[in-house]
């Protein structure tokens, strides 16, 4: 199963393409998509949604996941990463991709093993999982590669 993972962000949305049986993961694609914090949000909205149907086009994922909004002490914050997954998500409906959500603490419980890991955390285990001879940079890619891993091993086992 090929699974798109995206990292929601207003200043960078990471995005990760992983082939996966539920058991092994291979990468495919990790990168993110950056924007101008000086632009409307709309604008950056759309640079988000465009490069997001880029990664679709040329990766054809079977389904996507992505990670849910956390309550944040900033309630501006919240409302930008809010919507920009909801741009996100209109994307991935476009595409006609069925779309798991998850809590930022069952990524990093199905990839690090607790929900109270750290960023750094995550980038290592995502590197070991995946057998990466390095980190993945920047971190929000990495992250996005952790959301496509719990999707894996969140979803009923395929018959080979």
């Amino acid at each position: 199963m090929r699974i798109l993972g995206i990292d929601c962000g207003s200043q960078i949305t990471g995005f990760g393409v992983i082939e996966s049986d539920g058991v092994s993961h291979a990468l495919i694609e990790a990168g993110a998509v950056r924007t101008d914090s000086r632009q409307a949000l709309p604008a950056r909205l759309l640079h988000i949604g465009e490069q997001l149907r880029a990664v679709i086009a040329r990766h054809h994922p079977d389904c996507a996941a992505v990670e849910d909004t956390f309550t944040s002490v900033n309630a501006r914050s919240a409302l930008k990463l809010s919507q920009v997954r909801g741009a996100v998500l209109f994307v991935l409906a476009e595409a006609g991709l069925e779309v798991g959500e998850y809590s930022p603490a069952t990524v990093k419980g199905s990839v690090v093993g607790h929900g109270r890991a750290e960023k750094e955390q995550v980038a290592f285990m995502v590197r070991s999982l995946l057998r990466l001879d390095r980190e993945l940079r920047p971190l929000d890619a990495s992250d996005a590669v952790a959301v496509a891993v719990c999707h894996a091993v969140h979803q009923p086992r395929r018959a080979a």
